[in-house]
């Protein structure tokens, strides 16, 4: 029997993805050598993105201010990464290669250092190589890049995490997506944020084109992003409202890198401590260190969500299920259902001198 997309497809979602779409090679002509399939696999014909949705219920329990695991275990970096996609794609990957075609399947992530910059192969390309998983996921019709740098669908809205084959393996492919035809420019991204994108209010932006088509996001500040979501922000995390008393940090205020937030964050987060009276635990921010536990295991390379992406994902979605910009719909009504939390940036000291 031949190998069809229409196959490929039907055995994608067969195997728990949601999404699916395909790029033609010819629409990565304009990548970097360093962002590109082709610097993966020169044989390369067509790229296959895939998704599965982000539960919306993996949110509700930090919006309520009650509950962090299940976002980080089920929806962020635990099993959804490092699980569900990868077990759909795989299986898929050996779908097309028992038809003969090399599938070389793509975990989306980025590398922790980056290797020295020489090519390996005389004339060839340095590594390490990675995709924008985002562009790619445009370039294979699934959806769009929203203001907030946030990829969006019809189906799920900013509810999704991608990942992608690189085949040999001639497909059609999907028809790209029009520009601003998911994302409707509402900036609720930037009201609901606690702040690490103001580049939108400053009307910088990112673009790129694919084929005939242009497509433009803001230009966010990622040093920000970092600290606020990564435990460095103590507005949106009660964590180190309770374990670093007296501390005081405003996000807002900082003008570092992305890598630079991470250095700070990480570390501070899920960093261990000598046991004391005063702080028993061992950790430094005992409930960051143990969401990151939760997640896949401290000796796989876990992550954890703490600041739960309140703007660009759960305002974002929030508006476009209010405006029907979304197929997903809920029996409960409205994600945001009453006025929202937000702590101080000053920790009140515990009493203790």
């Amino acid at each position: 029997m031949t190998l069809t997309k229409g196959r490929l497809q039907e055995f994608a979602r067969s195997a728990g993805l949601d999404l699916f779409g395909v790029a033609n090679i010819e629409r990565f002509q304009n990548a970097p050598a360093r962002m590109s399939p082709q610097s993966i696999f020169p044989a390369a014909r067509s790229v296959i993105v895939v998704g599965k949705r982000i539960l919306r219920g993996g949110w509700r329990g930090v919006e309520e201010g009650t509950y962090w695991p299940g976002y980080t275990y089920f929806d962020y970096h635990g099993l959804l990464n490092s699980f569900f996609i990868p077990h759909g794609l795989y299986e898929l990957a050996c779908f097309m290669e028992d038809y003969g075609w090399e599938a070389v399947p793509y975990y989306p992530g980025v590398p922790e250092s980056q290797p020295p910059p020489e090519p390996l192969r005389k004339g060839g390309v340095a590594a390490d190589v990675h995709l924008a998983i985002r562009i790619a996921g445009v370039a294979a019709g699934i959806g769009e890049i929203g203001w907030s740098k946030v990829f969006l669908t019809r189906k799920y809205g900013p509810r999704q995490r991608l990942a992608a084959i690189i085949t040999d393996m001639p497909l059609e492919p999907d028809p790209l997506p029009e520009p601003r035809s998911i994302c409707d420019r509402c900036m609720q991204c930037v009201r609901g944020c606690p702040g690490a994108i103001p580049h939108m209010k400053e009307g910088r932006t990112v673009s790129i084109q694919i084929e005939d088509k242009v497509y433009e996001w803001a230009d966010v500040d990622m040093g920000k992003c970092t600290l606020m979501y990564h435990g460095g922000d103590p507005r949106v995390s009660p964590f180190i409202h309770r374990d670093l008393p007296g501390y005081r940090f405003d996000v807002t205020e900082q003008e570092i890198s992305e890598e630079t937030a991470y250095k700070l964050a990480w570390p501070m987060s899920t960093g261990r401590w000598r046991k004391t009276e005063e702080h028993p635990s061992g950790f430094i921010i005992e409930g960051h260190a143990l969401l990151s536990l939760w997640g896949i295991g401290e000796d796989e390379g876990s992550s954890y969500g703490i600041e739960g992406s309140r703007g660009c994902m759960r305002s974002c979605f929030d508006h476009m299920e209010r405006a029907g910009r979304v197929e997903q719909t809920y029996h409960s009504g409205p994600f945001i259902r009453r006025p929202r939390w937000m702590l101080p940036s000053k920790v009140e000291k515990s009493g203790q001198d």
